[in-house]
């Protein structure tokens, strides 16, 4: 959720810090601050609201200069977005300040107890808990001499105070003792050390450290990482040695550039075409009509023996999942069993032997996908992740998976993830249908079907001016629901999810033929419906469906096959898409459903990349 950036080096840090802070303003942006240690000392700036519009005029009238620093930029838990909850936050000494992302479970005990010492508080959030529990370690190991072999000051009393902490952390710390360290610490919230020359930097997410170097390592939970200028050492809450290995970034800062688009959002579903044959690059095996993929880590005949598959995902991917279930179970006819992570984590549910648990996650951070992942390895079951970002969590967790090398996705309404993510799931799916029973010829004409959706998805984007034509229509509409049958229901519950995101209109998704059991209710001349019809096995079924709204007044936008010449004239408005297999149709019906909501919400004067209340990268329960 929200976003850290540290730096120490020869370069003034507050312009380095609040750059890296706009590069993870998606992560939450109702407040951001930074504080420096400069010879004035600790020095303090942050400002509720989005970065440009208040810390970033504030730095201009008072500026901060100093070559160690943290910054943060917020999605609020505890406490509503104010400056007085903005991060960083200081200890009572004034002397330790502390960027945290995550949530401090057992804050308010602590909080008791300091209040009884007489400990003051300037804020309402769990955080500021943290820094003053640092600040009493620090002081009693100053006024006891206290000390740990081999570990710096500061370092010491952050592991001290972590010890007596429940909850997920991933935080920043600098002491005004210290002008050359920054402490950071992981348990649940991602943070990622950037190696640089004669500069070190921390932060949350590679993106903000890409400019900068390409040499980073992935903390695991309960490391405490120093760092100074020309060296960073890395120990352990959990035990006296801690794995440190550098990896190289795979994007270039450019990657997580807006480039020439108004949003990132039109950016990343402008991206779909290389995006999705990014997925299948070296994957595909025409002539056995498979797929190939390089770390499942499983042997032909351990995803032989598989017998039943529980997907377990969140937002968006879970809609992704669901794709899959209807794909599997088409090609492989292995029963799966599609979960949302945050239920899963805490049912005690029977997972048979034979049982393989996918988890599938954009960031590689999302906290319920990856408590599921834990929860199922401890019980001894295999579990593969689909995964956007190479070093996340989720993704050094899994047993084996498979990288989906979309590039980064700054927008918070996620696009090209589920293009990837569904594309992924085909390949799987013929993947595990060739070990049984899918045929060569239907594999090859599947594997050969996916390869063209590229081209395809680039031929529904030249369709934008006609797309915003018709969201332009629909803007002022306070309802809307999606319709689809089969593959395309999971589509539906996407474009509604996508609508609500970022333009803040009420949305439903659908089953075609479920809006007789209740919601046909909601239908008047007010209230469009989005109802994917493609040629397929279920065209008349789905027709019918749309008969029925239209017999209410309901508005009707079609999503059709484009050979079908008879639609248009029973629907209001009607796009068009290329022609496919009935079960890759998702991959291209979301692409018009993405570009209507960004329209939409564009016209309402909408937020797109940083809608209201939401964040990328779900951290915290």
């Amino acid at each position: 959720m929200c976003g850290i950036v540290g730096y120490v080096g020869k370069q003034s840090a507050a312009p380095i810090i609040l750059e890296g802070l706009r590069r993870l303003e998606y992560r939450g942006y109702d407040s951001a601050g930074i504080s420096v240690i400069n010879a004035d000392g600790l020095e303090l700036r942050k400002r509720k609201g989005k970065i440009d519009e208040g810390l970033a005029k504030l730095l201009k009238v008072q500026p901060l200069l100093g070559g160690l620093g943290i910054g943060h930029t917020r999605w609020a838990t505890h406490g509503p977005p104010s400056d007085e909850n903005s991060h960083p936050h200081l200890d009572f000494t004034g002397r330790i300040a502390v960027v945290h992302n995550g949530i401090i479970e057992n804050f308010d005990r602590l909080k008791d107890r300091q209040l009884k010492a007489g400990i003051k508080f300037a804020s309402a959030t769990d955080t500021e808990v943290l820094a003053h529990l640092i600040g009493e370690h620090y002081e009693r190991q100053q006024v006891k001499g206290e000390s740990a072999a081999g570990l710096h000051p500061l370092t010491h009393a952050v592991m001290e105070a972590l010890r007596e902490v429940i909850g997920t952390y991933g935080i920043g710390v600098i002491c005004a003792d210290f002008p050359g360290v920054i402490v950071g610490a992981r348990r649940g919230s991602p943070l990622i050390i950037g190696v640089g020359d004669g500069e070190n930097l921390l932060a949350s997410d590679a993106t903000a450290i890409a400019p900068h170097t390409r040499q980073v390592v992935y903390l695991n939970d309960y490391d405490v990482a120093t760092l100074t200028a020309d060296r960073f050492s890395v120990t352990s809450l959990g035990s006296d040695t801690a794995q440190v290995q550098i990896s190289q970034l795979e994007f270039s800062a450019e990657a997580a550039e807006r480039g020439e688009f108004a949003h990132f959002m039109l950016k990343e579903i402008f991206e779909q075409p290389l995006t999705v044959a990014n997925a299948l690059r070296g994957r595909v095996d025409l002539e056995d009509g498979t797929a190939k993929f390089g770390g499942l880590n499983l042997t032909t005949a351990e995803l032989r023996a598989i017998d039943h598959i529980v997907i377990t995902a969140c937002g968006t991917s879970w809609h992704a999942a669901l794709v899959g279930e209807y794909l599997i179970e088409e090609f492989a006819h292995i029963p799966v069993e599609v979960e949302y992570a945050s239920e899963f984590r805490y049912r005690n549910a029977p997972i048979e032997n034979n049982t393989l648990v996918l988890a599938i996650t954009q960031s590689g951070e999302t906290a319920d996908t990856l408590a599921s992942l834990r929860e199922t390895r401890r019980r001894g079951h295999k579990v593969l992740a689909i995964c956007n970002v190479v070093g996340s969590t989720i993704a050094r967790e899994a047993d084996g998976g498979i990288y989906l090398h979309a590039g980064p996705e700054i927008g918070v309404a996620s696009t090209k993830a589920f293009t990837s993510q569904v594309t992924a799931l085909t390949l799987l799916a013929v993947l595990m249908g060739r070990i049984r029973m899918l045929s060569l010829n239907r594999g090859r004409q599947v594997l050969q079907a996916l390869e063209a959706i590229p081209r395809q998805i680039g031929q529904i984007l030249s369709q934008d001016a006609n797309i915003h034509r018709i969201a332009l229509k629909y803007a002022g509409a306070r309802n809307f629901f999606f319709l689809g049958r089969q593959y395309n229901f999971p589509v539906a519950l996407e474009g509604a999810l996508k609508l609500k995101e970022i333009s803040y209109i009420h949305a439903e998704g659908y089953p075609a033929a479920e809006m007789k059991h209740g919601p046909i209710a909601m239908i008047d001349e007010h209230t469009p419906s989005v109802v994917i019809i493609p040629s397929d096995a279920m065209y008349d079924k789905t027709l019918s469906n749309l008969e029925v709204v239209k017999a209410r007044r309901g508005p009707i936008i079609a999503i059709a096959t484009e050979a079908n010449s008879t639609l248009a004239a029973q629907v209001d408005d009607i796009l068009y898409l290329p022609a496919t297999l009935e079960p890759l149709f998702p991959l291209l019906a979301v692409v018009p459903l993405q570009l209507l909501a960004y329209h939409i919400a564009v016209a309402r004067g909408c937020d797109v990349d940083k809608p209201r209340n939401l964040a990328k990268s779900v951290t915290v329960e």
